[in-house]
């Protein structure tokens, strides 16, 4: 029988397993937000209601479809909380809205779906108030693009997406809850939090795509959805009364029929290759199905074991 490890030592496993870079330049992204993934945890461990924000569109060519990475991680991260008595709903724009439902059907949970209209300031302001009035207490962004500095939201190869996206950033900012974010390569909410310039001087075209939205608690991914998953393991430790809920969606398997499910059912593509297929940012099951199990053991780690 293997020593127990002490909590502290579980949270650092968790982030390393999750806050790598995966060839993207963010090494530095990571460092600055070393203990995020932690501080993260803790809060929304003492969460009411839970409102996440997640969606991030592809046009590239002939393609044009919102990308498995973001939806995934979002709507298993909202059933897990919803399993452990905690009410949640997920804030997306119509371009990427599909997705999402696909994704929250394939896991099984009864979670509400807000669905924002491109261009619609007075939809998005009626969200906004129907948070205030549903008590949200902590808004997590995932893979959710944001505006830049000069207040256009663009894609990694800087590609203005700002026709395919409404302003989230305003209801992520918008009322008195608590802000996680998640992202993996500088140009999502939530990036704003790390120190000024950074993102500029280290990720390839940094300099025009940083996203100035800030957070209260940033996890800096490899794969945000990985950075979803980081947060349901971590939720376990912290609280060990949810272990069991949280550990039931967090394994391979359950990854991968969501992610099949965004595809199937949605036309979702991978934001990294821009194909139709069940991967994400670049990288299959063989990546992704040994992480989350993984994470999944250290979920139910319990004294002895």
């Amino acid at each position: 029988m293997s020593p127990r490890r002490s909590d502290a030592d579980r949270l650092a496993a968790i982030e390393a397993l999750v806050c790598r870079d995966v060839g993207r330049k963010t090494v530095e992204l990571i460092s600055a937000s070393a203990g995020g993934l932690a501080a993260a945890a803790h809060a929304l461990a003492g969460a009411s209601r839970v409102g996440l924000i997640t969606g991030f569109f592809v046009p590239r060519g002939d393609v044009a479809a919102p990308e498995t990475d973001g939806p995934v991680g979002t709507a298993l991260l909202a059933a897990a909380l919803a399993a452990c008595g905690v009410p949640t709903r997920i804030a997306v724009d119509t371009p990427c809205a599909d997705a999402v439902r696909a994704a929250v059907v394939a896991t099984g949970a009864d979670i509400e779906v807000d669905e924002v209209a491109l261009h619609d300031r007075g939809g998005l302001e009626r969200l906004v108030e129907g948070w205030r009035a549903a008590g949200i207490s902590h808004a997590v962004a995932i893979e959710r693009c944001g505006r830049s500095a000069d207040g256009t939201a663009r894609n990694m190869r800087g590609v203005d997406v700002s026709p395919w996206t409404a302003p989230l950033d305003d209801l992520f900012l918008a009322g008195p809850w608590a802000r996680l974010a998640v992202g993996d390569g500088g140009n999502e909410i939530g990036m704003g939090k790390l120190p000024a310039g950074l993102i500029a001087r280290t990720v390839p075209n940094g300099e025009t795509i940083a996203c100035v939205t800030s957070c209260d608690h940033l996890v800096v991914a490899g794969v945000s959805n990985w950075g979803a998953y980081g947060l349901m393991a971590a939720l376990a430790v912290v609280r060990p009364d949810w272990a069991p809920s949280v550990a039931r969606f967090l394994t391979a398997e359950r990854d991968l029929a969501v992610t099949r499910a965004t595809v199937d059912k949605a036309g979702a593509v991978d934001g990294v290759t821009a194909r139709c297929e069940a991967t994400v940012d670049g990288f299959g099951p063989e990546i992704h199905g040994p992480l989350i199990d993984e994470l999944g053991r250290i979920a139910r780690e319990q004294a002895g074991d």
